[in-house]
């Protein structure tokens, strides 16, 4: 049995990555990214099962490594500002720093494979943005809300103002890079929405 050579493993990964990207689901197939990869066929079936199995390991590694990513320096503990504040710096570093890999994971969720890859999303954050929310609620910063209200105001227009600045444009079409002063100044507007 041939050993894994980790160097393969991480190629494979990013052009996997970019591939499915590029070409989608459908198009995506392990002969093309033995291609890409400059490596033979017979060398992916070393590492995946199949191409299900390669979109939902390597679908499942990127979500976790971002999660992680998006809790660095996160204290579940911290005032409600603070703890916001933190969020959106870590999401947005992250997701701007890997636009390919938030293409990948925006396309896992409206795919047959978002429910597997996603229970890691939930994994990773339920404990510490529930603990988070908790303390914020119990310190009267802001009003009881479901966790899907609580997101869409929290993070919507952060998320949007990221596929905006990856996609060159803006919603009316004229060209489009994110700033620190508008991305501060929609944190504000998000700040004092939620806030009491």
């Amino acid at each position: 049995m041939r050993v894994r050579d980790v160097n393969k493993v991480e190629l494979v990964k990013q052009k996997a990555i970019e591939l499915l990207v590029e070409l989608g689901f459908e198009g995506f197939t392990m002969n093309k990214l033995a291609k890409a990869c400059k490596i033979s066929v017979a060398t992916l079936y070393i590492y995946y099962q199949d191409k299900d199995d390669l979109i939902l390991k390597i679908g499942m590694e990127e979500v976790t490594r971002m999660s992680n990513v998006m809790l660095e320096d996160f204290d579940p503990e911290c005032s409600f500002a603070e703890g916001l504040r933190q969020q959106w710096k870590n999401r947005s570093k992250c997701m701007l720093d890997n636009p390919v890999s938030v293409q990948m994971i925006e396309q896992l969720r409206s795919s047959t494979y978002q429910e597997k890859v996603f229970e890691v999303f939930g994994d990773t954050f339920k404990v510490p943005l529930g603990k988070f929310m908790e303390n914020a609620v119990k310190r009267g910063e802001i009003d009881p809300l479901p966790l899907e209200s609580y997101w869409s105001v929290a993070f919507g227009p952060l998320y949007s103002l990221i596929r905006f600045h990856n996609e060159g444009r803006s919603l009316s079409g004229k060209p489009f890079v994110l700033t620190d002063e508008v991305l501060w100044k929609a944190f504000d507007l998000v700040l004092k929405g939620l806030s009491k």
